[in-house]
């Protein structure tokens, strides 16, 4: 089958460098100790919220905020989005800062496979029989993972679950909600609680800055602390933005195949570099999971139109 053209090649290059953005995430926020995962989320949703603000600003495009919320509908959905990704982004926080790396990788190879049964349970898409075929070796895998560890791998489901679902409702709101102003809305939905929390958090004297400060750390090292939580945000509004990029310019099968490129380099990562205990059961898990990324794969490319350029 002739592979379908890409816009030029800097979709696929914009592509490309937004997985491996994802791919390296475990080792950025493994910097950020002695942050807490909950304090890590904070800051992420808050100056994530600041940096939608300012590329407003600039681009002079607040409008598209006053047309969504203008839709009761449209804005309804994307505070539940909020409410979804918030929820993935403290588990795979969590995840990394608690030795649960491997298990964050394995919930994003999952995610394909979910998003699969999503569609038809959820929307009513009708399945073909190899993607049946490949959501029923996710299923196969997870329940491997539990007998074999003896518990159910809630970070490897938690993952894909909340992802799975945040993708459903943003697939609702594509056509209508452009990606920074609809990311506005998201976290605009969820900061004020953020910053209650925040708030009680500081009253007990429990963030990183007052913990570094009791352990009598150097203005040098709270700036740096500072400019990595500040970071986070930016970062994670930046290759989102990236993504949607990426999205326009490649045809799906294209950008099917790179979504594997971040969960690689995160087990590797989990494996080599944290040194996290790979289990039998997970290894077992694992081949389950790719034989049904594979069959995914292969049919997705196989119903492929031959040219989809833009």
């Amino acid at each position: 089958m002739k592979p379908a053209p890409l816009n030029g090649s800097r979709g696929y290059t914009i592509g490309v460098l937004t997985h491996v953005a994802w791919g390296f995430f475990p080792l950025y926020f493994s910097l950020l100790h002695p942050a807490g995962a909950f304090e890590v989320i904070v800051h992420r949703a808050v100056w994530g919220f600041a940096f939608c603000v300012f590329v407003l600003a600039v681009t002079r495009r607040f409008y598209q905020v006053k047309d969504l919320l203008a839709d009761r509908r449209t804005a309804l959905l994307l505070a539940v989005a909020g409410f979804f990704v918030l929820n993935n982004w403290t588990i795979y926080v969590w995840a990394v800062m608690n030795d649960h790396t491997i298990d964050a990788a394995l919930g994003y190879f999952i995610n394909p496979l979910l998003t699969v049964f999503l569609a038809g349970t959820v929307l009513k898409e009708r399945l073909t029989v190899p993607q049946t075929i490949s959501v029923l070796f996710g299923i196969a895998a997870i329940i491997v993972m539990i007998i074999g560890l003896g518990r159910i791998p809630w970070v490897a489901v938690g993952l894909p679950a909340t992802f799975a679902f945040y993708g459903l409702i943003k697939k609702q709101v594509s056509t209508t909600a452009p990606v920074v102003s609809g990311m506005l809305i998201e976290t605009a939905a969820v900061t004020p609680m953020l910053l209650i929390y925040f708030g009680w958090l500081t009253w007990q004297r429990k963030t990183s800055f007052q913990t570094l400060m009791g352990e009598g750390a150097s203005g040098l090292e709270l700036s740096g602390h500072a400019a990595l939580l500040v970071g986070s945000g930016v970062l994670t509004v930046v290759v989102l933005i990236m993504f949607a990029s990426a999205a326009r310019l490649l045809n799906l099968a294209v950008l099917g195949l790179l979504q594997y490129i971040a969960p690689i380099m995160q087990l590797l990562i989990g494996v080599l570099i944290f040194h996290e205990h790979m289990e039998p059961a997970r290894w077992i898990g694992t081949g389950l999971i790719w034989i049904g990324l594979v069959i995914l794969t292969w049919d997705s490319l196989r119903h492929q139109p031959a040219s989809s350029g833009r």
